[in-house]
């Protein structure tokens, strides 16, 4: 598959060769393998393995609506509360993150107000800590470990 600048997680792919499936642990199904899917998934298995964010308070593809616009959410963490803590935006690894991720992903907060921002292509990993206080977003150094959050 693609290489990324992730840790190598316990991935299962299924499927055919023809139409290869990659299984999602956090919606405990085969879904299709994309590029992108490819980076959500290696993503979570780092948050869970590496960096211990309880898989419980994680989920993908969380439905969001704004009037009569459908979006998604590629992944969202939430606190004990089921409070949302952090949106991560995933793209392909041939994508660049750019001020328009930002922007997309600062969308999706105006419904969900969360603490941090993170965005993926596998390959380049950006966090922004949410300073509601002064209207701002700092971009930190490297995505926290659960429990400095």
């Amino acid at each position: 598959m693609i290489s990324i600048n992730l840790p190598h997680g316990d991935i299962k792919i299924g499927g055919t060769r023809e139409k290869p499936m990659i299984l999602d642990i956090l919606r405990h199904r085969y879904v299709a393998l994309t590029p992108e899917e490819w980076v959500r998934q290696n993503f979570v298995h780092y948050l869970i393995s590496e960096l211990h964010y309880p898989s419980g308070l994680l989920a993908n593809e969380v439905s969001l609506s704004v009037g009569t616009k459908r979006l998604r959410a590629d992944s969202v963490l939430y606190d004990r509360d089921m409070h949302p803590r952090m949106i991560i935006e995933y793209k392909a690894p041939s994508v660049k993150i750019t001020p328009k991720v930002l922007e997309q992903v600062a969308t999706y907060n105006l419904l969900l107000h969360v603490d941090y921002l993170v965005m993926s292509n596998g390959l380049t990993h950006y966090c922004c800590k949410m300073d509601y206080e002064s209207k701002k977003y700092v971009f930190l150094p490297e995505i926290p470990v659960y429990e400095n959050l």
